[in-house]
């Protein structure tokens, strides 16, 4: 039995008391009766507090559901926001992803839909308690109360309890269908983050190369390099977009190792990309980053016009040695040609294939030093020729391993080594860092 019907029945049981007494000692009685009314009344004062406090502890659940609401509203504009990119990005590509995307906002709408219902019979529960609350602080009792005030007050306050019992089961029920509009929206949320991913990195490989690569926002920017990348916390290798200081996003292969990030500047590997290009093509980039590329001079400049940059080369060979340089390095701007500036490593065995503050050429730019002939049309590809003897890893593949005749025209990709016979190459790989990652 619940506690107002409890005091209900003893209300009746001391009323019915008070009216057994003899008539001859009225004034007595009647005494008696007043101060039994009194604690009645007491009681009843403390019984309002008590619902008071309930009311209370209801109103902050309330405050609770609304901030929750409020979250939830900001998730759902968000997730509006996003869809709204992903139908602008998404617009000129397939019909298919079109339709998807339609369908994951018909869904999103819908659940906005049910969630503003949801607030609005909130809000109606909230109302209700304030009113519910302002009725409680009305009645008061005094000396002049009777009995019949106190039993009509103990029943409006039963009926408040069991109405009170109601909207909390309400609100549990409301709770219920929040939670699985939640877990709905996660399960969108996630599909359309997905389609983001798949969409950005396909657009990333096609675009990046050409120049082309669209300015994307976020809250913290994007990154300067690939070592940028590795200190924010992204440990994985792959295709990832960044943006060099005073310069356009591009796309680039980052390779992340224990000590920092590497941006790779040239790959080959099996020959499935034509080096043999001219000068735009290797001023812009050219080639797929999942593959055989060019980076492009205009990118290798902007990055390494940062500050101090590392520059590595990685070679290996058909019989599967492997051998390495690393210099410091800066590249000059398309107004002084490209022109490489390095500062070699004694320690290493390949450096002095490249001839510091030599310009780039290509077939159709013969900036290199040699007078009577142009290398980059004599070898194939474009480079950092001073003479047309010593390196040039934009050459040819070779696509049968042999060893270099001393006099016949180079024009696969070599480099001259200092010890040991020269072997045709099987894989190249230049590279840079910021100087501070390998000290």
């Amino acid at each position: 039995m619940k506690m107002p019907q409890l005091l209900i029945l003893l209300v009746t049981i001391l009323v019915h008391v008070a009216a057994g007494f003899p008539t001859e000692r009225r004034g007595r009685e009647k005494g008696a009766s007043w101060d039994d009314v009194n604690v009645v009344a007491h009681g009843l004062l403390q019984l309002g507090q008590g619902l008071k406090e309930h009311v209370d502890k209801a109103k902050v659940q309330m405050r609770d559901v609304n901030a929750k609401l409020t979250a939830f509203n900001g998730t759902l504009v968000a997730l509006e926001r996003r869809q709204q990119e992903e139908r602008e990005a998404m617009k000129s590509r397939h019909s298919e992803a079109e339709e998807r995307e339609r369908k994951t906002s018909e869904l999103a709408e819908e659940a906005i839909v049910k969630v503003e219902e949801v607030k609005k019979e909130t809000k109606d529960i909230h109302s209700r308690m304030e009113r519910l609350e302002e009725v409680l602080k009305g009645p008061t009792l005094d000396d002049s109360d009777n009995e019949h005030t106190g039993v009509s007050f103990i029943q409006f306050v039963a009926a408040q309890n069991k109405r009170i019992d109601q909207l909390v089961e309400k609100i549990k029920q409301q709770q219920d269908k929040l939670e699985k509009q939640s877990l709905h929206l996660q399960a969108l949320q996630s599909k359309v983050s997905h389609k983001r991913v798949k969409s950005h990195r396909r657009r990333d490989e096609e675009t990046a190369l050409r120049g082309e690569a669209e300015q994307t926002h976020n809250e913290a920017g994007l990154a300067r390099d690939c070592h940028d990348l590795f200190v924010r916390g992204q440990k994985v290798s792959g295709v990832y977009l960044i943006r060099p200081e005073n310069s356009q996003p591009f796309g680039v292969l980052c390779e992340m190792t224990s000590e920092g990030g590497w941006t790779i500047v040239q790959k080959r590997h099996d020959g499935s990309e034509s080096f043999n290009q001219l000068w735009d093509e290797y001023k812009k980039g050219f080639g797929s980053l999942n593959g055989e590329f060019w980076l492009g001079l205009d990118n290798i400049h902007s990055l390494s016009k940062q500050g101090r940059y590392v520059l590595q080369v990685e070679l290996s060979d058909e019989a599967g040695q492997r051998q390495e340089a690393r210099h410091q390095f800066h590249l000059d701007g398309e107004e002084e040609n490209f022109a490489l500036h390095l500062q070699h490593d004694l320690s290493s065995g390949l450096s002095g294939n490249i001839v510091s503050g030599v310009p780039f050429s290509t077939a159709d730019r013969d900036n290199d030093l040699a007078a009577d002939v142009n290398c980059a049309e004599l070898l194939s590809g474009g480079w950092w020729f001073s003479s047309c003897g010593e390196s040039n890893l934009n050459g040819r593949y070779p696509r049968r391993p042999s060893v270099h005749r001393r006099h016949s025209p180079r024009k696969a990709m070599f480099w001259t080594r200092t010890q040991g016979p020269n072997r045709s190459l099987k894989t190249t790989l230049l590279k840079i860092a910021p100087t501070s990652t390998q000290q």
